[in-house]
């Protein structure tokens, strides 16, 4: 194969829509694995714990479990390498994983702004206040352009 023929079979590789897709997956994979870093450097839990608590003693209905650090972490990198595990198919360009692509990117965009918001108000629910920034803030940026990445790409 000469020279042209591998730089025509590259460009073609990485303008295909699923290619596309999948550089797109694998950044926010990474994007999210750097979060879970910055959150638990960070103290996420701290906040996160008694967060859930008191929204459960007005929303007894809200299925929001509290973590120990070891369960939360292995949890968190679990979830990611799974995640990086099904980048296999996105690169393949299955069908079924569209949906998931669409909801994994909609809830990090959502868990980006989130953390945001909680560090421009310096709390999560009334009684639950923080210094600034709230944990997980710095890598909050890249989480939603990763996942705005990926929205546009679908």
């Amino acid at each position: 194969m000469t020279r042209l023929q591998y730089v025509l079979l590259a460009s073609a590789l990485i303008a295909t829509p699923h290619v596309q897709r999948f550089w797109a997956w694998i950044s926010l994979c990474l994007a999210l694995a750097l979060h879970v870093v910055d959150e638990a450097r960070t103290g996420f839990l701290s906040i996160y714990n008694p967060s859930v608590v008191a929204l459960r003693k007005n929303r007894r209905w809200l299925p929001l479990p509290t973590f120990t650090f070891g369960v939360w972490l292995g949890g968190l990198i679990a979830a990611t390498v799974l995640l990086l595990l099904l980048s296999a198919f996105v690169l393949r360009g299955a069908r079924w994983m569209r949906p998931l692509e669409l909801v994994f990117a909609l809830i990090m965009l959502a868990n980006g702004l989130g953390h945001i918001l909680g560090t421009i108000f310096g709390r999560t629910v009334a009684l639950i206040r923080f210094r600034r920034p709230m944990p997980g803030f710095y890598s909050s940026p890249l989480l939603i352009l990763a996942a705005v990445y990926l929205l546009r790409k679908l």
